[in-house]
């Protein structure tokens, strides 16, 4: 396959205004994409984002590229990425456009792309809009330009079908729930889905202003969540990260509950009620606890690579359902398209309704390995992987765990960044193999 220069795994993303997240590159790409899908029958597309500030910016852009190529767009405002593809189904468009840096700071922002049946564009397709890059951008005749319109009721559509995927026999009253939307694109949505199927809903991280999605709140920050569950006593805390399809719980007691434990609650529940379908995908990075305590009760599980479009691929090919990354994207395909972090809380909801039991008590089924993550910093083209220091330093390391865990070192497909994850019975011990491999790793940038 030809090597892409401008998607990664999660569509084209950066830092606003550096090469190419810049007006003109954006402009250019929406042309590109308007090109590429008006030729296989696209004559609408939908534009969604979060709330960063350089989503006004970007928005403008595209919608001026797609103009251009002769291509509709319906303007959705900040609305969550499974939402965006949820709606480019129901809206018959032929593409679904959103501009979001998921769990990123509010400096960066990106562009990722969803075909008409709600997934992420096929390589090939984003291969021939990069092919498209390189031509000049023109315009069609002024009786052909691309229309846009404001959709109006956007995030009413999503809450309900949100909604329609919790048993109609099953209430959230009585559960007082803590959620926090990393002043993010469900700041408006998350809420009102929980409350409105019975719910006490406590909100944080709700009153975005663009430049605090994903600060010291959502996802992949979950201190604050944690502490509020525990001063409002509440039953759970649901935290989702800026763009909405990635999903942390945390318990009764304040215990951060992720998504490998998540989808182990959701793997039991559809055990318990026949509803499972083959086994779960996880990824490189999921815990040996996931795997044993899925064994142990007869469900098959594979590891795809690092990224929720693989996690797909291998569903795909297997034929399965339910897989997830233990960052939080947790993909059921009985329920929506690509990952949904409202809509994998709400299977976690489900499982507790129909045991009865709390989120504390479902999860005690699985043990979690001690796993430590290391992020190192490179940059520039060197590969410090393939440094004889660093090749040395994992031996090293996977002779001292001899079988009893795993090492796991790559590069992040959305950061500058290596990551180092060692995994073992002992929490000491794989911190201080991590670390030795971080710093192999940190002398060979």
């Amino acid at each position: 396959m030809t090597e892409r220069r401008y998607f990664g795994t999660d569509g084209v993303r950066g830092l606003v205004g550096k090469y190419p997240i810049t007006p003109e590159f954006v402009m250019k790409l929406g042309f590109a994409a308007g090109k590429v899908l008006a030729a296989q029958g696209t004559k609408k597309v939908l534009i969604g984002k979060d709330t960063r500030i350089s989503g006004y910016m970007l928005e403008s852009a595209l919608e001026a590229g797609f103009s251009a190529a002769g291509v509709d767009i319906g303007l959705l405002g900040p609305m969550p990425t499974p939402g965006i593809a949820y709606l480019t189904k129901t809206f018959r468009a032929e593409a679904g456009i959103v501009i979001s840096a998921s769990h990123n700071p509010y400096f960066d922002n990106g562009i990722k792309f969803f075909s008409q049946d709600g997934q992420k564009l096929p390589d090939e397709v984003e291969l021939e809009i990069e092919a498209e890059l390189d031509k000049e951008i023109a315009c069609v005749a002024s009786d052909k330009l691309g229309k846009a319109n404001r959709i109006e009721d956007a995030a009413g559509r999503y809450i309900e079908f949100c909604k329609s995927n919790f048993p109609s026999h099953y209430s959230l009253k009585n559960i007082k729930i803590v959620v926090d939307c990393a002043h993010g694109a469900t700041y408006h949505i998350a809420p009102n889905v929980f409350k409105e199927l019975g719910a006490e809903v406590i909100s944080i991280g709700a009153a975005p202003n663009g430049t605090n999605i994903n600060d010291g709140c959502g996802a992949t920050s979950m201190d604050a969540i944690s502490k509020a569950v525990v001063e409002h006593q509440a039953d759970l805390g649901i935290a989702l990260d800026g763009d909405g399809d990635r999903l942390m719980m945390v318990d009764h007691t304040g215990y951060v509950v992720d998504g490998d434990e998540c989808v182990f609650v959701i793997a039991c529940n559809d055990l318990k009620s026949g509803n499972i379908t083959g086994g779960v995908v996880g990824t490189l990075m999921s815990n040996m606890g996931l795997e044993i305590a899925l064994t142990e009760m007869g469900v098959p599980f594979a590891r795809s690579k690092v990224g929720d479009r693989y996690v797909m691929e291998m569903l795909k090919e297997k034929g399965w359902q339910l897989g997830a990354e233990n960052s939080g994207h947790i993909i059921n395909l009985k329920h929506t398209s690509t990952g949904d972090g409202i809509i994998a809380a709400l299977n976690v909801l489900t499982a507790i309704c129909s045991s009865g039991k709390s989120l504390y008590d479902l999860r005690q089924g699985m043990t979690k390995l001690p796993q430590v993550l290391v992020n190192v910093r490179f940059a520039g083209d060197n590969d410090p992987i393939t440094s004889d220091n660093v090749i040395s330093a994992v031996h090293h390391v996977n002779e001292k765990l001899s079988g009893r865990g795993r090492v796991l070192l790559r590069k992040s497909g959305t950061e500058p960044l290596i990551r180092v994850m060692v995994e073992g019975p002992d929490h000491e011990e794989v911190t201080a193999l991590a670390n030795k491999i971080a710093d192999a790793v940190k002398k060979a940038c």
